[in-house]
């Protein structure tokens, strides 16, 4: 494990045991047992709590508390779960996080209903947040809620539409890299961005810190699924949880896809989207049609023009932290920054 990789590593577990015991503690009272114990399933699952400890870290680097961010972050991790268990329903994936899916063990309907459960009870964590902000002017905490209300709306109805732009992608070998964007904008991006928004407004920030802290977001979560797209093509199975090349073998649409198709001669472009074709109408491909893939994205750069995508974004996203005052929590969000790029799975 990279120097790095550690390091967020333990960031991340400081802020993982009090947003547990926040998610705990709202999903306690569901009934009856099999909807409680289905929406808990995939909370306690080991995911790395990535966004909920962006909120708090952004909420404290503005001058913020734990306490006025920590339902609000809770909420994000519960959006983030909910799209999980929907997700994996649609794609009929059959485990996430090394565990049977939530609609393998308690079939579609109670998955669907735990989904919709998450859902709401991240609705009633931000409303419920209002208690929490240290401030006296009562109006002042209401416009806090209610922009972070907002925020958490928005990022919702866009996790639906990246999710229905990617379906709509299937067996799609014309998308262009701007629609490609906007998709994993929408699809994951949006939540992180929300993630560090919330954060922003719940811990007091004027509006030109707030907007800075939702681009910062923005564009870490774009270079999280670049790298996720440059993962698949060169990491190793041991940790990736997957074979390598999986996203070939399954013809799906990422920016290496996209750039070679835009880049390719008629001769390598028919030959992929060829390949790509077994994949998306069968689910798998034999390695040998992988590695010729493989060979096409070497010959015109685009499994490195996914890296120095991502590596672009990244940058950015650390630039834009100078607008907050020097500390050690803005070195952190500096090195979550570089942690997407480092990480291997």
């Amino acid at each position: 494990m990279s120097d790095i990789n550690e390091k967020v590593g333990k960031l991340l577990e400081q802020y993982s045991e009090d947003i547990n015991k926040e998610i705990g503690e709202t999903l306690s009272s569901i009934g009856p047992t099999d909807l409680r114990e289905a929406s808990i399933y995939l909370t306690t699952a080991g995911g790395k709590m990535l966004r909920p400890s962006l909120t708090v870290l952004v909420s404290e680097a503005v001058g913020g508390t734990i306490s006025s961010s920590i339902k609000p972050a809770a909420a994000i991790e519960l959006i983030h779960t909910f799209s999980l268990i929907h997700d994996d329903i649609m794609d009929k994936d059959d485990m996430r996080r090394g565990k049977p899916s939530v609609h393998k063990v308690w079939g579609e309907s109670v998955a669907i209903l735990a989904g919709d459960t998450l859902f709401s009870k991240a609705y009633e964590l931000v409303i419920n947040s209002k208690d929490e902000i240290k401030s006296n002017n009562p109006e002042e905490c209401l416009t806090r809620v209610n922009q972070t209300l907002s925020t958490v709306a928005d990022a919702c109805v866009k996790i639906c539409e990246g999710q229905a732009q990617d379906m709509g992608f299937e067996g799609n070998f014309n998308v262009k890299e701007e629609e490609y964007m906007e998709m994993i904008f929408k699809k994951t991006a949006a939540l992180i961005a929300a993630a560090t928004e919330s954060g922003a407004i719940m811990g007091g920030a004027d509006d030109e810190t707030i907007s800075a802290m939702y681009n910062y977001g923005r564009l870490i979560g774009l270079a999280f699924q670049i790298q996720d797209d440059y993962l698949d093509l060169v990491s190793d199975e041991d940790s990736l949880g997957k074979p390598v090349g999986s996203d070939i073998a399954e013809g799906k649409m990422t920016i290496i896809v996209v750039n070679a198709l835009s880049k390719a001669n008629e001769e390598d472009k028919k030959r992929l989207v060829e390949i790509l074709k077994i994949g998306n109408e069968t689910g798998s491909c034999e390695e040998k049609y992988i590695e010729e893939a493989m060979e096409i994205f070497e010959k015109y750069g685009s499994i490195q023009y996914a890296h120095d995508v991502a590596l672009a974004n990244v940058q950015e996203a650390k630039q834009l932290l100078e607008i907050l005052p020097d500390s050690e929590i803005k070195q952190s969000l500096s090195l979550i920054a570089d942690f997407v790029l480092e990480r291997h799975s």
